[in-house]
């Protein structure tokens, strides 16, 4: 901590989200006054965002919340202290669980709330109550990465670095604005300036011509939603023309010529009239992409919020497969491992595991657990359906219901019908107004702050976690705001499972892989509270590099070891990549018999989803400095678009679908393809409006503006039988003054 009277400058980890790049705090009179980048620092080389720079208004502004906030009889909220919110939510839970079982109770984490060790206390805590209905953001925003992953199998080995690769290819993803998703996150664009400079063949298919597609070699704009049927072409013409990798395709896969057969009929003139992709474009796509030595592809949240997301990755990791883009006997692991315990990797597949089909089964539509966890979209329902197995309470941790999941209308019915609503945010949000409890947490720098979280995405794809052996902490550095009441936020899950008598036990080092470390199980003291250091030594124990090192350092480090090599196959290997999964496959052939995406007379146009510069899905949408160009949420149309219905820039339009109308600003956008609205999502509802009862539906396009998530519906979109997921792009839409 500092006293001091001076402004003083101080390296740091700007946590505004897990990334984690490496800054430099100004603190003056013990409060931060301002962020800029560290430009030694390692992996992000003086990189910050919008969000993280505005640290001020994050910490000090006037929509934080500095004590706990309780729904009062009367429906107003009146600040408590967190003592009396722990007492009387544990008292609560209790008759829950007494009256209806412990699965009366739900989590739901969002996108913030993956820091640890807010996570593994969370998860401790449902643990020990015994419920397992615990949901994520992560069966929202691309869980066909993981249903995919378990179907094909997995590279051990892993994938081909970027830093080196000949040619990566992006489906629906923005990685330059978005920072996830092939590109090194930190700094993307200086990591892709320098790819460019030694000559990586940048392959895009996105409907919009969209940041990182201007940036590319080739762009394919297809009608959005038949990402599959482009891949499918793509994959078919590697198998054609014999630009597969025959010897690793040989050696490491089953089902060749299932897959083969499967794809036949996806030509690229069949291709053309279906997505409308010249088949000229397709063949030089395909053709620079398999011809390269090395690459990978990543596809994004455009690709699994469309049409057939789980079918669209696994045809892409089928594609990767047959090119060979894998980690091989002698490469250099990029990254060995900083903080996250792992296992050697080595040149061999990982054979399929199930996807689906794990318990609990939930009552919605026949959904179960999964690989990519229990469906979010069905939580709405499960709070709504009567009976036994019915949600009561919600906990949601870091995330924002109201504005993220679908089908807004039943979520905003399912938040009313909880018996109890506990939100833990720094803000009251949109779905805070209908909690019985908000608790605001600690946030970086009143916090340690740790690189743990971003070091472990690695594992999940291509392009996620650091590309080098890079850790980060530093300690807190400032006191909270004088007045506040705060905790942090896994103090809450812990003080309330004291509360209630529940003991918590830690399971750190999850298995990734075989040949990973197994999982610990560490139960904790219940009397004496830890310190979240004691906490970051028990999530660490057994790292490459000991966290006493990594502290030693007010920087992010690198952490080579120049023996991590890709090992060889281990002789007694059984595993193998599934080229031919009988459910894709199938799902292949019923996007073979059914009709194009694009627009008919009652619903024309298509509703595609987009990132938005300086703000995260809901997060930055209230903060002056990340919106002031922008302040509205506009709907992007192609001009030609617009001059055909009559419609001028900045007018106020009524977009419609099936299920619901939202209002927009029209922005005119010639990088988007004839027929199309375009949208960011996680937008809507003011909190004026909301709080004093006005309708959520009613037009404000010069606000806050609506969530697209209100056009989407799992009862007329219902396109994931797995996910459960809706589309929530490429929606059906129609335009109108």
């Amino acid at each position: 901590m500092t006293d001091s009277t001076n402004k003083i400058r101080t390296r740091a980890v700007c946590r505004n989200c897990m990334i984690s790049c490496g800054v430099f705090m100004e603190i003056e009179d013990g409060r931060v006054v301002g962020l800029i980048g560290d430009k030694d620092d390692p992996a992000s080389h003086g990189y910050t965002c919008a969000r993280g720079r505005d640290v001020t208004t994050q910490l000090y502004g006037p929509n934080r919340l500095l004590r706990p906030l309780r729904k009062a009889p009367s429906g107003d909220f009146e600040s408590t202290s967190p003592e009396t919110a722990i007492s009387e939510i544990a008292d609560r839970l209790r008759v829950l669980v007494d009256e209806h079982g412990p699965a009366s109770v739900a989590l739901y984490t969002g996108t913030y709330a993956l820091a640890p060790p807010a996570s593994l206390l969370a998860g401790a805590f449902m643990n020990a109550l015994g419920s397992p209905m615990s949901f994520s953001c992560g069966s929202i925003d691309q869980p066909g990465k993981f249903l995919a992953r378990a179907l094909h199998g997995q590279w051990q080995g892993g994938g081909q670095p970027f830093a080196t690769a000949e040619t990566w290819l992006f489906v629906g993803t923005n990685p330059l604005v978005s920072g996830l998703g092939g590109i090194p996150t930190l700094n993307p664009a200086w990591h892709l300036n320098r790819a460019l400079k030694r000559g990586i063949k940048l392959i895009v298919i996105d409907p919009r011509r969209s940041e990182t597609a201007k940036k590319a070699l080739l762009h394919l704009q297809p009608v959005p939603g038949e990402d599959a049927a482009v891949l499918a072409g793509m994959v078919r013409i590697v198998l054609e023309e014999g630009l597969f990798d025959k010897n690793f395709v040989d050696e490491n896969t089953r089902n060749l010529e299932v897959l083969r057969q499967h794809v036949e009929s996806f030509t690229p003139e069949f291709v053309e009239r279906r997505a409308d992709v010249p088949a000229t474009d397709l063949l030089e796509a395909t053709r620079v992409f398999a011809s390269s030595v090395t690459g990978g592809a990543n596809a994004g949240t455009g690709a699994n919020f469309s049409s057939r997301g789980t079918l669209t990755e696994y045809l892409l990791a089928c594609l990767v497969t047959l090119c060979g883009f894998r980690a091989r006997e002698g490469d250099l692991d990029p990254n060995p491992g900083v903080l996250v315990p792992r296992g050697p990797r080595r040149a061999q597949p990982l054979a399929p595991t199930p996807a689906w089909g794990f318990p609990p089964k939930l009552r919605t539509r026949g959904l179960s657990n999964t690989a990519c966890g229990l469906p979010t979209s069905a939580l709405a329902d499960e709070i709504l359906l009567e009976g036994e197995g019915q949600i009561r309470a919600l906990i949601c941790l870091g995330g924002n219901p109201l504005m993220s999941w679908p089908d807004q209308a039943k979520t905003r019915a399912a938040l009313e019908r909880l018996d109890l609503l506990v939100v833990l945010d720094p803000k009251q949000t949109q779905t805070g107004q209908f909690a019985d409890y908000v608790m605001p947490p600690k946030l970086v720098p009143e916090i340690p702050a740790l690189s743990y979280d971003f070091e472990e995405l690695e594992s999940h794809a291509p392009g996620w976690g650091y590309a080098l052996p890079y850790a980060a902490y530093r300690e807190a550095l400032v006191d909270p705001p004088d007045g506040s009441e705060l905790l942090e936020d896994w103090e809450l899950f812990y003080l309330l499972a004291r509360e209630m008598e529940l003991d918590l036990q830690l399971y750190v080092g999850a298995i990734r892989t075989p040949g990973d470390p197994p999982a610990r199980r560490v139960a904790l003291d219940m009397q004496n509270t830890p310190t979240t250091d004691e906490l970051f030594d028990v999530l660490t124990e057994g790292s490459r590099i000991p966290l006493s090192e990594v502290r030693r350092h007010h920087a992010g480090q690198v952490y080579e070891d120049p023996n991590a090599q890709v090992l060889a196959r281990d002789p007694d290997s059984q595993g193998f990549l599934e080229l031919g999964d009988e459910v894709m496959l199938a799902q292949l052939d019923e996007a073979l018999e059914s009709g194009s995406l694009e627009g008919d007379d009652e619903f024309p146009f298509r509703l595609i989803c987009r990132r938005q510069e300086n703000t995260l899905n809901s997060l930055g949408r209230d903060q002056p400095k990340l919106v002031r160009a922008r302040p509205h949420h506009p709907a992007h149309m192609h001009p030609a678009d617009m001059q055909d219905i009559g419609i001028a820039p900045g007018a106020i339009v009524a977009i419609t679908s099936r299920r619901d109308t939202v209002h927009a600003v029209v922005m005119e956008s010639e990088d988007l393809r004839r027929g199309l609205v375009s949208m960011s999502h996680s937008y809507g509802i003011d909190l004026e409006r909301l709080a004093t009862g006005s309708d959520p539906g009613e037009p404000q396009p010069f606000s806050m503006g609506n969530h697209t998530g209100a056009l989407a519906s799992a009862d007329l979109d219902y396109e994931e039988p797995y996910t459960g997921l809706p589309r929530l792009s490429s929606i059906p839409v129609r335009v109108t003054l």
